[in-house]
């Protein structure tokens, strides 16, 4: 245990140290110094564990090379640890100085240790640490202390309390269970330290002994020596190749030298055989003693190997031989087999044409196809290479485009016999009847599908599109022959007539054909489902009727595309037969023809069961008719329009702006436009009755009216209605009426205002009256506006004509009190204070007033007439104090005053008389404003 003991402490000092001597053995050997002898510093680098100098010379150049900086003119060293030398740190010297320093410190030492390894326990100091250490507070001596591991006081550091003491005894088990392990490996290497002199001859010789192996040439040891080549030769006798010149006694001594080094050869070799013999002397004796039970082994194996053998042959005769016999015939009869069903194969596949004819006579177009690819993957697959078939898959791809092409023929020929029948019945539907010969349509459509032939969904909607085509142009010859014209017949390829026709007769002919084509897209819409259905089947749908023996053949994305093919085909075919029909109604067609509103409402009753009817079928609504429809109501709108603002223009032009009673019927007209009923015509409300002097608004407002005005209200009535009965003219009639009102309102404006009534209607003079008679039919129009404009639901430029008639308005009360104002104004400026009282200037001043009131009073409302007067009123003290200014007069209580006085008490009492002003303001309170100035 003792000995354990201290070699596992050997081990543990071997295993620190190691790096060290490492470092000093390399360095031995580059210096070729024997063990033992001191080394040289310069020889290598401390630094640089690859670098190795032979010369002082080279060592000095590496150190100023590598281990050294320049700054400025000085030289500092940095061969030591961390690059800092440590004999000369940080200072520089010069350049004759850094030589001394090299030669006294690192060249001339004889020996060295090699610098401790740094390690995490190699740190003294860290500078940021000490520097930024908040316990010590500001440093004094900071400044002044050399960095190193003094800088700062060292502390102990105790032991940690979690690690645990490990002491000699923690690894007593370890030695323990090694040492026995341990001592067998020392015996073996003393062992072979004892063989190692044996090998080299004696102990103290070196590797290049006489004796040793390695001094026979290794042309020698190879396996095989042919002298017989030249290189050969004369690498084993070099001497005898040289020189030809030589004396014989020459070449006997060379032969002589020659013999003896082989001999030493020989010597060696033979001194290894006794050495390997020795070595292996037991081994090779046991070899000898055992050879005999060896062989009396051998002869016992060779004996039972006999006796496997011929056990083995009696085996194969008796189990082996007739078993294979079986497998033989087995694998015989599966060929026979295979060979049967190959020429049953090849006799199928011989009777494939007949079944063909047969299958297509059948209609079986899926099962003819069927087979015709079954056939082919028959032939590719199973009889490659059969010769009496080398032309059958030709003939089948050419069955299959005959297919095909027959397919698409029988398609066209069906399309055009089911679109081209004749139409049912009125009153009859198209659904109401079986599509013709479904089962054969079913059966082509599925044979289409079968070769993914989807262009016939195309050519039935060509076919559907001159179908309709030629229908139209049937029917337009047909109301051609029944009409009474002369005139030649000239169609175009449209099925479209260039001559002109009645209205009656057009819309007869958009009856016609609406219907026809109705029944047309009837047909085509069952045609469609039809294929709609065969599709499904062909794809597998749960939900469908199956129609097929084979199994679903149709892809997902193919089914999606013929569903979408046939929608379109259904929105094609119904826009163009809206486009059809939109050439019946289109503006040539009505362009002369002065269609009533009645008329109207049946094209677009018409128009709009043909637009349901092709909504209903393709799922969307065509813009083509509706177009043409709404440009006939355009037109009727426009020429409605037209004649009423050319009537209301002529009444304007003709009015002689009196008041005229008002009849029952416009009493009743007005209520209901009140109330926005506008489904009553307006001729069952027209009678010969009696009627009222004032229009009456919501019983309680009288409205004074000329004729004009009663005509307008007639005309809105009518504009109303017909808006009512047909809400397409809607739009249109809301934009007229404002245009219609602009009109009133200029119209009107320019007679009264601009005096253009006493030259067109032969008027002496425009009166107060005509003025305010104006003015209350712009009131009426301006009551009417919110029910119009709830009636139409929009009305564009509606702000823009209420403001206008408020101005018109305006401007009106402006004229009025306007006229009366310059006229008292002309009094006062003549009007000066003396007796009699009242002056004749106030009684012309109060006969004004009381004129005024006589023709205003019995048109406009109370509340206006306050509001003129009012304005005239003001007018009236404003022009009395310019006058009472220029005539000097005070309110200092003299005789002027008081003439003011009385005539300002005359002209209040002759207000109270009228009542022309409210009754706050008919109080003297002007006989003390008249003096504020």
């Amino acid at each position: 245990m003792a000995t354990t003991r201290t070699q596992g402490d050997a081990e543990t000092g071997n295993g620190q140290q190691h790096q060290g001597n490492s470092r000093k053995h390399s360095t031995a050997s580059t210096g070729g110094i024997l063990s033992g002898a001191p080394a040289a510093s310069w020889h290598s680098c401390y630094y640089c564990t690859r670098e190795h100098f032979k010369s002082i010379q080279e060592f000095v150049t590496h150190l100023r090379n590598r281990h050294c900086t320049r700054e400025g003119g000085s030289f500092v060293c940095r061969y030591g640890f961390n690059g800092v030398c440590a004999s000369l740190p940080l200072d520089g010297v010069s350049d004759r100085d850094y030589d001394a320093h090299v030669s006294k410190y690192h060249v001339n030492q004889l020996t060295r240790e090699m610098p401790p390894e740094w390690g995490v326990y190699s740190a003294a100091q860290n500078l940021p640490a000490v520097l930024n250490d908040p316990s010590r507070g500001k440093q004094s001596n900071l400044f002044t202390k050399k960095w190193g591991e003094q800088f700062v006081e060292r502390t102990h550091v105790p032991a940690s309390a979690r690690l645990p003491d490990i002491t000699h005894a923690d690894f007593a088990v370890y030695l323990g269970s090694i040492g026995k392990r341990y001592r067998w490996h020392e015996r073996r290497q003393q062992q072979l330290q004892r063989d190692i002199p044996l090998e080299n001859g004696t102990g103290g010789s070196s590797i290049g002994s006489p004796t040793h192996l390695s001094s026979v040439p290794d042309i020698f040891l190879k396996s095989q020596l042919q002298l017989h080549h030249a290189p050969t030769f004369k690498q084993v006798f070099p001497d005898l190749m040289q020189s030809s010149d030589s004396s014989p006694a020459t070449h006997q001594q060379t032969g002589r030298q020659l013999q003896e080094q082989l001999s030493q050869y020989l010597d060696v070799v033979e001194v290894k055989i006794a050495q390997q013999v020795s070595q292996k002397s037991a081994a090779f004796f046991h070899a000898m003693t055992t050879q005999h039970a060896i062989l009396a082994e051998m002869e016992q194996a060779a004996e039972q190997v006999r006796q496997l053998r011929s056990a083995l042959a009696q085996l194969h005769n008796s189990s082996v031989v007739d078993s294979f016999k079986v497998l033989r015939y087995a694998k015989r009869r599966q060929h026979y087999n295979l060979t049967l069903d190959k020429l049953r194969l090849m006799a199928t596949v011989h009777k494939t044409q007949p079944m063909l004819q047969l299958l297509l006579g059948t209609q079986d177009y899926v099962a003819a196809l069927d087979l015709i690819g079954t056939t082919q993957e028959i032939l590719s697959a199973e009889l490659l290479g059969v010769h009496c078939f080398k032309h059958l898959p030709m003939q089948l791809s050419e069955m299959e485009k005959l297919i095909d092409k027959m397919l698409t023929t029988e398609f066209e020929r069906y399309a055009a016999s089911d679109l081209n029948r004749p139409l049912t019945p009125e009153g009859l539907l198209e659904t109401d009847s079986v599509c013709a010969e479904e089962d054969k349509l079913v059966a082509i459509v599925m044979g289409l599908l079968r070769k993914q032939n989807f262009s016939f969904v195309q050519s039935y909607q060509q076919e559907a599109i001159a179908t309709i085509r030629a229908i139209i142009k049937q029917l337009l010859i047909e109301v051609l022959s029944r009409s009474d014209s002369d005139q030649e017949i000239s169609l175009t390829g449209a099925g479209e007539q260039a001559l002109e026709l009645t209205l009656p007769e057009w819309i007869a002919l958009l009856q016609r054909s609406s219907q026809a084509l109705t029944s047309i897209l009837e047909r085509i819409k069952a045609v469609v489902g039809i294929m709609q259905q065969t599709a499904d089947a062909a794809v597998g749908a749960q939900d469908t009727v199956n129609l097929i023996d084979s199994e679903a053949f149709l892809s997902a994305s193919h089914h999606e595309q013929l569903r979408s093919q046939l929608q379109l085909l259904l929105q094609a075919v119904c826009h163009y037969c809206h486009e059809r029909c939109a050439n019946i109604v289109s503006p040539q067609s009505l362009e002369r023809s002065s269609a009533s509103e009645q008329e109207l409402s049946q094209l677009s009753e018409i128009v709009e069961q043909f637009s349901e009817t092709t909504k209903s079928i393709c799922g969307v609504s065509s813009v083509p008719l509706q177009l043409a429809l709404k440009v006939q109501a355009s037109r009727y709108a426009q020429r409605f329009h037209s004649e009423h603002k050319h009537k209301l223009s002529l009444l304007l032009d003709q009015e002689r702006w009196r008041q005229v009673d008002i009849p029952h019927e416009f009493q009743r007209i007005i209520e209901r436009m009140s109330s926005g009923d506008y489904a009553k015509p307006e001729g069952s409300l027209i009678s010969n009755g009696g009627g009222n002097p004032v229009l009456l608004l919501e019983g309680k407002q009288p409205y004074a009216l000329v004729s004009a005005s009663l005509m307008l209200i007639q005309m809105l009535y009518e504009y109303g209605g017909s808006a009512h009965r047909l809400p397409l003219l809607a739009s249109y009639h809301s934009r007229n009426v404002v245009d219609l009102l602009r009109c009133f309102n200029s119209r009107s404006c320019q007679l009264i205002i601009g005096a253009g009534a006493m030259r067109v209607a032969g008027l002496k003079t425009i009166t107060s009256t005509n003025l305010a008679l104006v003015s209350r039919a712009l009131q009426l129009v301006l009551w009417l506006l919110p029910r119009l404009k709830a009636h139409f639901h929009t009305m564009s430029g509606y702000e823009a004509i209420e403001r206008d008639y408020q101005g018109h308005i305006k401007e009106i009360e402006n004229k009025i009190h306007g006229i009366v104002s310059e006229r008292v104004a002309a009094q006062l400026e003549a009007w000066e204070a003396r007796p009699p009282i009242p002056s004749q200037t106030f009684r012309h001043i109060s006969r004004h007033l009381v004129k005024l009131h006589e023709a205003i009073a019995g048109v406009l409302p109370e509340a206006q007439i306050h509001e003129i007067y009012g304005v005239m009123h003001r007018n009236f003290k404003d022009r009395l104090r310019e006058q009472l200014l220029k005539l000097n007069i005070n309110n200092n209580g003299g005789p002027q005053h008081g003439v003011v006085t009385s005539e300002l008490t005359f002209y209040m009492e002759t207000l109270r008389t009228l009542k022309a002003l409210p009754a706050p303001q008919l109080d003297n309170g002007i006989l003390e404003d008249i003096w504020l100035y």
